[in-house]
């Protein structure tokens, strides 16, 4: 378990900026102050240098120290430009190295206090040196007389203390800006840590590797799919549940709505829709969906969007309901054909032999008109299972008071391969045609279906007496959630047709409505086609 520091992330993020601001503003001046200094000094040597120059280039004074200076001539032009330019010395010497100039007339006739041998030489220098007036920065330059001879030098000096000065003058203006760069930097710091603190809720990191750890094991340890999205629309988490009921592994910060095909699903996860326990269809899977917006602190920060799979519930409520309407026709066939038993038993106890047999005639006329047993199923259904199936749809639909009949032209020589998707497709199209045969206006109330093999695919079409879709719907009807009937309490409508159409699309067939009732044959509702490749086995082809 990460451990709680003493202080504050916010409080440590506060105390390194402002320190690193710190650092580098006294780094800065520091390099600055260097820099400059160097400059100045390199400046007030250069400035030397140029006026040694143009003291040596005098030529009165280059006479007077050839003639060794009787008159003081040289003292006097020399005082005068160090007056002039504000040096702090101008010494002139001869190829001896003693002075013939100086600030102090004491100094006169001595030897020079720094080495003179560079300028006799014929080069020229610029030092920051010490001499008998201080530290200096001098500049110093031959002096040639007649025919390039040289007869001496000339140095001229600045003092340091002014370059001092100059530079204390400038650093402290730049000690003020310096401040003010630190003062900003702090405040910058604190402003930083403030908006740190807002963006992760007020949150130390500690807790947030905590939450991070925490949702990793709520998000991939729960039953459920979730999936989380942000205020752009975009998947911030999809847990592995939530990938295995759509079918996909999104990557984070994929827009919502590739997460499923056009439909409610879609809708509910771009937030186009609310959803409160809604029935959807993903692939075959029938999954219940919630939706929830999130807000802290009165900020949106997205919503959650939950799914469970109820598709093994949906299909047991399915076949429960089919158990349970078997059921209630036995029992109603059983109270029948009691009575017509305790009827044929009368007759026989009293004697009436011909009445009976007659009576037993009309029950077997009776029973031929009612909806087709196996046996009675046309043979080019060979198939036990599709034979199996429309018998006991032909059943349900019975008693819903809906004749079930199988098409004239139904042929299907082959075995059926996959029964599940049959199930699926072809029941889901019975069903929806039984119960609107039974709510339409038409009388009788019928349904038509006609099965065709063509190789190893299946073709079906499910005619229906009803009244027709209405206009419109001939697409939608295929929509999770739109449904021609109203939606009764605690059931989902909506459903079957666009799970049978999915199941189709899936092996590279599809479901339509080819006439959605109103230009059908007479006494004709809407007509359903189905197709289904591969669903038959391998002898169908043969």
């Amino acid at each position: 378990m990460p451990v709680r520091p003493r202080i504050s992330f916010a409080r440590q993020v506060l105390i390194l900026q402002v320190g690193v601001v710190v650092v580098v503003a006294v780094l800065g001046y520091g390099l600055v102050a260097w820099m400059l200094d160097g400059r100045l000094r390199d400046q007030y040597g250069q400035r030397a240098l140029t006026v040694a120059r143009s003291v040596a280039v005098d030529p009165q004074i280059a006479a007077a120290v050839a003639a060794g200076d009787p008159a003081g001539l040289v003292q006097d032009r020399a005082e005068r430009v160090r007056v002039r330019t504000g040096a702090l010395f101008v010494v002139v010497t001869d190829n001896r190295g003693l002075r013939l100039s100086h600030p102090n007339p004491l100094e006169l006739g001595r030897h020079v206090s720094t080495d003179p041998s560079d300028a006799l030489a014929g080069r020229e220098v610029v030092r920051v040196e010490r001499g008998t007036l201080g530290l200096s920065a001098r500049g110093k330059v031959p002096l040639y007389g007649p025919g390039g001879r040289i007869l001496g030098e000339v140095s001229v000096g600045f003092d340091a203390r002014a370059i001092d000065r100059e530079l204390g003058h400038v650093l402290r203006e730049m000690s003020l800006f310096v401040a003010g760069a630190v003062l900003l930097g702090v405040v910058a710091s604190a402003a930083i840590g403030r908006r740190l603190k807002r963006q992760t809720l007020g949150l130390e990191p500690y807790e947030l590797v905590e939450l991070v750890h925490e949702r990793e094991a709520v998000l991939h340890g729960v039953g459920e799919g979730v999936v989380a999205v942000d205020t752009a629309g975009r998947i911030a988490v999809c847990n592995d549940e939530a990938s295995r009921l759509l079918g996909v592994a999104p990557e984070r910060g994929a827009p919502a709505g590739d997460l499923a095909e056009r439909g409610a699903l879609r809708d509910v996860l771009t937030g186009r829709r609310d959803a409160a326990n809604l029935f959807v269809t993903a692939g075959e899977r029938v999954l219940v969906v919630n939706r929830r917006e999130v807000r802290r602190h009165r900020r949106d920060l997205g919503a959650v969007i939950t799914l469970r799979d109820r598709t093994d519930l949906e299909t047991l409520a399915r076949e429960l309901d089919s158990v349970s309407t078997l059921f209630d026709a036995l029992r109603a066939q059983r109270h029948e054909y009691a009575n017509r038993l305790h009827t044929l038993s009368g007759l026989l106890q009293l004697g009436h032999s011909e009445e009976a047999a007659d009576y037993v005639g009309t029950l077997m006329e009776d029973a031929a008109r009612r909806a087709p047993a196996p046996d009675n199923l046309p043979d080019p259904l060979s198939d036990p299972y599709l034979r199996a199936f429309l018998s006991a749809k032909s059943a349900v639909a019975a008693e819903k008071g809906v004749r079930l009949d199988i098409g004239a032209g139904s042929y299907v020589p082959g075995r059926v391969a996959d029964a599940l998707d049959v199930t699926t497709v072809v029941g889901n199209l019975v069903d929806n045609a039984v119960e609107a045969a039974r709510l339409g206006r038409r009388r009788p109330a019928r349904v038509e279906v006609e099965l065709l093999g063509d190789g190893r695919d299946l073709h079906a079409t499910v005619t229906d007496s009803g009244d027709g879709l209405p206009d419109g719907l001939r697409d939608a009807v295929f929509d999770d959630g739109v449904s021609t009937r109203d939606t009764a309490a605690g059931r989902s409508r909506g459903l079957g047709l666009g799970l049978a159409r999915r199941t189709a699309r899936a092996r590279g067939g599809d479901v339509t409505f080819v006439d959605a009732g109103t230009g059908g044959p007479e006494g004709c509702g809407a007509v359903a086609v189905a197709r289904l490749p591969g669903v038959l086995g391998a002898e169908a082809v043969r």
